[in-house]
């Protein structure tokens, strides 16, 4: 739809610069933040499914598992206590995430990675030393505000630091960053479950402050980027310097002019939150919403937090189910790996509709198998366990190629950098909340739903690839300061920001 003539414009000559090793090495680092965070979703659905770790925290839970042969296969993990001790987690960062916003902007990305960090830290030494409940929810809180703050920051800074024509790929390591902890807490929770003495679980929550570490002490050597320089300093020269150290070449007045004029309309804007209430901001605000909601309704935080659990569910033992998470999560980095080499070729729109409607199909047809063939109080067969798996399996590759890492990398890229720390943060608030209701419902649903969850978000997952279709324009290979051009060109949106049209492109061609 949109975006192709303003990309078209703009690819020759305006973006000179090369893919660096200093780049590749700070956009590591910084992605250590999604390492964090894919690995606290991951340990938290492996220890609520560990029997010591339940039998401790969760007595009734664990009664009901091992001892009542009345109550539904859908229906045994069922607790509002045990569902809010993953999703604590993010009642937390929804809170941090607004005062990230205001550190982000006033004292720059580098600082909210810092103390993201060091609150993980905090986080995961309460976890492994929990001694009763408060104590574990209390950890998860301040991994919460740490959450907050880099998910905030990080997405901003990785598509601030990439050149426009490999923004997206570089931005995607984010998402795959998250899918590497899983994994990494996925195989940790496989390797604690088997520890003799019920002790493991204290292991696997400790553990988190490894990367928390190496993230905060490698926030201490990460370079500011140009855009948040030039938004808190009015040293043009010191931003030249960084712009020609980030990107390679000497070439880059272009972009410093781009630069300057978006810090200039940036200082004008004293409440970024209520001026991205403005009618010209409103098809940013409208993705910065959508987005993450639809990002969430996709249900992979049922797979993310509770594979073990919905393993357990269809029939497979402890070990077994945690192995299988392990699966799933080592099909989840592959895919975004995929989408990070494909993003920036094939653009945004086409990978989020051919996700989407992998998803939906695999969804449909776990729950049709789960309705026929598992029921109240028996079990699958091995044959059939096997086939949910692999069809879990197509879907999380659906999510990994698609609204995964299109989920952080979109928004943090259509802001214009006056609003753009308030943008982040709305992205990550509403990501946070979703993914706490559903979180905090999903076994209750599981339990009144049954195998019906599965058609409850595959209805969701058609729906938002409808949207995609409609409304979302197409942004790849465009500068990030030039992003405004995709919605005065889009069919839809153009009538409502396009008012002006005539009048702002005779200033961008002056």
């Amino acid at each position: 739809m949109a975006g192709g003539l303003a990309v078209a414009a703009y690819e020759k000559g305006h973006c000179q610069g090369k893919l660096t090793s200093f780049v590749i090495l700070a956009c590591m680092m910084a992605a250590m933040g999604g390492v964090i965070f894919g690995y606290d979703i991951g340990i938290s659905g492996g220890v609520t499914s560990m029997e010591p770790f339940l039998k401790k925290f969760f007595h009734d839970v664990y009664t009901k598992m091992k001892e009542d042969n009345e109550v539904s296969n859908y229906c045994k993990f069922d607790s509002q206590l045990l569902t809010l001790f993953p999703s604590s987690l993010y009642v937390a960062g929804l809170f941090a995430t607004f005062v990230a916003s205001s550190v982000t902007r006033a004292f720059g990305r580098k600082v909210s990675i810092l103390l993201g960090g060091a609150n993980f830290l905090a986080g995961a030494a309460l976890g492994g030393a929990a001694a009763n409940i408060y104590m574990l929810i209390l950890g998860r809180v301040l991994l919460g505000v740490g959450v907050g703050f880099a998910n905030q920051a990080v997405p901003l800074y990785l598509s601030e630091m990439a050149p426009s024509k490999y923004r997206g790929g570089i931005n995607n390591s984010f998402q795959l960053s998250v899918g590497i902890g899983v994994l990494i807490a996925n195989l940790i929770n496989y390797g604690t479950q088997k520890v003799k003495g019920g002790w493991g679980w204290r292991v696997s929550l400790a553990m988190a402050a490894v990367p928390a570490s190496i993230l905060t002490l490698g926030a201490l050597s990460l370079p500011e980027t140009p855009n948040s320089l030039i938004q808190r300093t009015n040293d043009h020269e010191k931003v030249k310097r960084m712009l020609q150290r980030v990107r390679g070449t000497d070439d880059v007045q272009a972009e410093l002019d781009d630069l300057i004029i978006a810090s200039e309309i940036s200082k004008t804007i004293k409440h970024p939150f209520k001026n991205i209430l403005q009618r010209k901001y409103r098809p940013q605000l409208v993705m910065s919403i959508a987005i993450p909601f639809f990002q969430q309704v996709t249900g992979i935080n049922v797979i993310a937090f509770y594979a073990p659990i919905l393993f357990r569910t269809i029939g497979l033992g402890e070990s077994a189910a945690l192995l299988s998470a392990v699966v799933t999560g080592a099909v989840g980095i592959v895919t975004t790996a995929m989408s990070m080499l494909i993003v920036d070729k094939v653009g945004r729109r086409g990978l989020l509709i051919f996700g989407g409607i992998q998803m939906f199909v695999t969804q449909m047809i776990v729950g049709g198998l789960m309705g026929a063939k598992l029921g109240d109080h028996g079990r699958l067969s091995k044959a059939w366990a096997f086939v949910i798996l692999v069809l879990i399996c197509i879907y999380v590759a659906g999510f990994g190629l698609s609204w995964g890492p299109l989920g952080w990398l979109i928004p943090s890229e259509i802001f214009p950098l006056e609003i753009r720390s308030a943008g982040q943060s709305i992205t990550v608030a509403v990501n946070f909340l979703f993914t706490f209701l559903i979180g905090q419902t999903f076994l209750a649903m599981l339990c009144h739903f049954k195998f019906g969850i599965f058609f409850f978000f595959g209805v969701w997952v058609a729906i938002m690839t409808a949207f995609v279709y409609l409304l979302l324009p197409e942004t790849k290979k465009l500068p990030i300061e030039k992003m405004d051009r995709v919605w005065r060109e889009h069919w839809f949106w153009n009538r409502i920001v396009g008012e002006n049209n005539e009048v702002i492109i005779k200033e961008e061609e002056a």
